[in-house]
C-alpha cells in the first residue's frame, strides 16, 4: 500500500482543542483537635478548571487564568473551613466555589485520594493521637460541577483503588477459546487474586457518604469471597451487580482488575508433593480485565468520567 493510499493530507485551519488546568496532588493532612482524642484525615487533592481560557493558550493572555497557586491556597483553607464532613462533601464545596465564584470557570473537577490510618493499640485501646498507616488500598473520589441555575450539573464518583484481595479456592478457568498458540491448560481449582480499582457513580446523594463507601466496599469484597468464579469477568459482573442492588443511589460502577497470577511451583522434582500448597506469585505479564455494570435508565454521566490526573 502506497503512502498516498493510506492517508490524505489535512489542510484545515489549526485551532485549539479541549483544555484544562489545575493544581495537582496537594497533600493535605487534617487533624481534628476538638477533644483530647484527635482524628486524622490524610488526603491527596487535585483541582481542575475548565472554561474560557482560550486566550491563555493562543495569545498568552493570562487575564482569565486563576493561578494554580491560588487553587492550592483554596484547597488547604477549605480543609479547615469546609472539611468537617466526608471527602465528597469537601470536594463538592471546592468545586462549587470555583464554578460559582471564579467567573471564567465553567466547570470544575476535584479529585481526591484518601489514605487510611489506624490507631496504635495501647493499654487495650487505641492511642488518642498516634496512628499507623493502613495500606495499600486508597479511597478515591471525583466531584465535577458544571454550569449554574437551571444548567447546573453535579456528578460524584466514589471508589477504591489498590484493594488487594485473594481467594485460595473457589475459582476456575476452563472452556476457553483455543488457537494454534494456546498452551494454557484448563484450571478447575485455582487461586484468584487481584488489585482492584472500583469506581462508582452516584445517581443521587446517599444519606451518609462515608457509610455508603464502607457499605459498597463490603458488598464488593463479600461477593468476591462467596461467589464461585468461573472467570474473573464473571466475578466482576457479580460484584458490580451486588453493589448496585444494595445501593439504589448508584447509577453505575466501573471495575478494573489485573489477574495476579499464582502458579503452582514444581516441588515434585525434589520428591516433595505439592497439592495446591506452594505457588510462585508472578507480577507480570498479567491479564487485565475491565468491566462496567450499569443501571438502566440512570441519569446521564455527562463529564463525570472525564479525567484530570488519571488517579481517580
Amino acid at each position: 500500500m502506497r503512502h498516498s493510499d493510506a492517508m490524505t493530507e489535512s489542510t484545515g485551519r489549526i485551532v485549539l482543542g479541549p483544555h484544562q488546568y489545575g493544581k495537582a496532588e496537594n497533600r493535605v493532612v487534617r487533624i481534628y483537635r476538638d477533644t483530647a482524642r484527635h482524628e486524622i484525615r490524610d488526603l491527596n487533592v487535585s483541582s481542575c478548571l475548565r472554561g474560557a481560557f482560550d486566550d491563555a493558550h493562543t495569545t498568552g493572555d493570562q487575564g482569565a487564568v486563576l493561578p494554580t497557586d491560588s487553587q492550592k491556597q483554596t484547597i488547604y483553607t477549605y480543609a479547615k473551613s469546609h472539611g468537617e464532613g466526608s471527602v465528597e462533601d469537601y470536594g463538592l464545596a471546592l468545586a462549587r466555589h470555583f464554578v460559582d465564584d471564579i467567573e471564567p470557570v465553567e466547570s470544575a473537577r476535584i479529585e481526591i485520594e484518601e489514605y487510611a490510618w489506624q490507631r496504635v493499640p495501647v493499654g487495650g485501646g487505641g492511642h488518642d493521637h498516634t496512628w499507623t498507616r493502613i495500606g495499600p488500598e486508597v479511597r478515591i473520589a471525583a466531584v465535577t460541577v458544571s454550569g449554574d441555575g437551571e444548567d447546573r450539573r453535579e456528578w460524584v464518583i466514589g471508589g477504591v483503588k489498590d484493594l488487594v484481595i485473594l481467594k485460595s479456592t473457589g475459582s476456575e478457568f476452563a472452556g476457553f477459546l483455543t488457537d494454534p498458540f494456546t498452551v494454557l491448560e484448563p484450571a478447575y481449582d485455582r487461586i484468584l487474586a487481584t488489585s482492584l480499582i472500583a469506581r462508582w457513580r452516584f445517581a443521587t446523594p446517599p444519606d451518609d457518604w462515608d457509610a455508603a463507601y464502607h457499605g459498597i466496599r463490603a458488598a464488593l469484597v463479600e461477593t468476591f469471597a462467596t461467589r464461585h468464579s468461573k472467570a474473573l469477568q464473571q466475578t466482576l459482573f457479580d460484584m458490580g451487580k451486588a453493589a448496585l442492588e444494595a445501593y439504589p443511589c448508584l447509577a453505575e460502577i466501573r471495575l478494573s482488575a489485573p489477574n495476579k497470577h499464582h502458579f503452582a511451583y514444581d516441588t515434585e522434582r525434589f520428591g516433595v508433593p505439592n497439592k495446591g500448597e506452594v505457588f510462585h506469585a508472578d507480577d507480570r505479564p498479567y491479564g487485565l480485565i475491565q468491566a462496567s455494570v450499569l443501571r438502566e435508565g440512570a441519569p446521564d454521566a455527562g463529564t463525570a468520567w472525564d479525567p484530570y490526573t488519571g488517579a481517580v
